[in-house]
């Protein structure tokens, strides 16, 4: 496995879980509650949980985007152009 395959796994990983903290602080921000509501929670209206939804794929999207962006360049500049070969 080349260190550009490595560096994304991790990258990966990594921005799972970021993505997951910084969805949290948007929707505390956003929503004023603690947590999005569950798909299948009754103390929410449908478009309150698909807005819910809609949100944390984007932030999880863009998140871990730039995460392994970063990573990839990263590797990029240490290894030469070739890493990602």
């Amino acid at each position: 496995m080349n260190a550009y395959k490595l560096a994304n796994m991790l990258a990966s990983v990594l921005g799972g879980m970021l993505a997951g903290a910084v969805f949290s602080r948007v929707w505390r921000a956003v929503a004023g509650e603690d947590s999005a509501p569950a798909p299948d929670s009754s103390d929410h209206r449908t478009s309150e949980v698909l807005i819910a939804a809609a949100v944390q794929g984007a932030v999880t999207g863009a998140v871990r985007a730039a995460v392994q962006r970063a990573g990839a360049r990263g590797i990029e500049s240490v290894a030469g152009s070739d890493a990602a070969a």
